[in-house]
């Protein structure tokens, strides 16, 4: 069975995660490598510091490493080989990490940098994000159109059939909020977030990003990686270098992602990373695909059993 490793992003992090993973080494020494490239003890970090964990600066980076471990476990222990992977914003890096496109240390640098790009280009209280509930792509689009008026408010994240994040200016998104539902949405949730992702307020951090990103040694990925803005992988480094930067300002199209995949074969996917988002919304996008996570040893055992 051909498997698609796929890896979350930003708001899977939770206190405490990887617990059950401390004495295994090849979660411990990933964390040794990203915590001097960034100077601070991340597996301190998210066993026991909340407040931090959820800046973004720090959350990036502790989720990176938090993926990248369980990869190595995941290979370790013998599990299959992926024949394609893919990464849910953040986790695009997390992604090409494990595919061998960056070395981890770089690619912790990189994802700490990414995140103060991002909250330097939009002051607290600026920008938001909410989740629409109910509503088709295009029902989406007509919402953020009748309701943006001189804002900014788009859909940024296709995740899956019915569930659409918007993103924009705060007082945008909150008429999202207070009037979706007249706009035919079952439900407009807002997002515990501290930035507006993937819209046209992050053109400044890809502005102020990409330096950094050009200065990273980026090889040819072992394993394709499908990209977010493009929903198939690439294989010339200024094409991913330029996806990457995109991505910022640009939607994730997860949906199309996870059918690329599916096109190509991939008859099942693992969640490597914490939580179990990504498999929720692969289960909405498609209902026959196996999905196992690995974020406790039960879980890993259980698909790695599956291999």
């Amino acid at each position: 069975m051909s498997l698609i490793a796929v890896f979350p992003g930003q708001g899977s992090q939770s206190l405490g995660m990887l617990a059950g993973y401390a004495n295994e080494s090849a979660v411990t020494d990933t964390f040794n490598v990203a915590s001097e490239a960034l100077g601070t003890d991340l597996w301190a970090l998210i066993q026991e510091d909340e407040t931090r964990l959820n800046q973004t600066e720090f959350t990036q980076p502790a989720l990176l490493a938090a993926s990248v471990a369980l990869y190595r476990l995941w290979q370790e222990r013998g599990g299959d080989t992926p024949a394609l992977m893919a990464g849910h914003s953040l986790g695009e890096y997390s992604a090409l990490t494990c595919a061998g496109a960056f070395d981890l240390a770089d690619a912790i640098k990189l994802v700490n940098q990414r995140g103060l790009c991002m909250q330097n280009a939009v002051p607290a209280g600026v920008g938001a994000m909410a989740a629409v509930i109910g509503l088709d792509d295009a029902g989406v689009q007509s919402l953020c159109d009748a309701l943006a008026g001189d804002d900014v408010l788009a859909p940024v994240n296709y995740n899956s059939p019915g569930q659409v994040v918007v993103a924009g200016h705060k007082a945008a998104v909150d008429r999202a909020v207070v009037e979706g539902k007249a706009h035919g949405a079952r439900m407009v949730k807002p997002l515990a977030v501290s930035v507006p992702s993937h819209c046209a307020l992050m053109t400044e951090a890809a502005e102020n990003f990409a330096e950094t990103l050009k200065s990273a040694e980026l090889k040819v990925p072992a394993v394709p990686v499908i990209h977010n803005v493009t929903a198939k992988p690439e294989t010339d480094l200024e094409a991913i270098q330029q996806a990457l930067l995109q991505q910022l300002y640009s939607p994730v199209r997860w949906v199309e992602s996870m059918q690329t995949a599916i096109d190509t074969g991939a008859s099942r996917a693992v969640e490597i990373g914490p939580g179990a988002v990504l498999q929720g919304l692969n289960k909405r996008i498609k209902k026959d695909w196996p999905q196992a996570g690995t974020e406790k040893p039960e879980q890993l055992d259980a698909a790695l059993a599956a291999s």
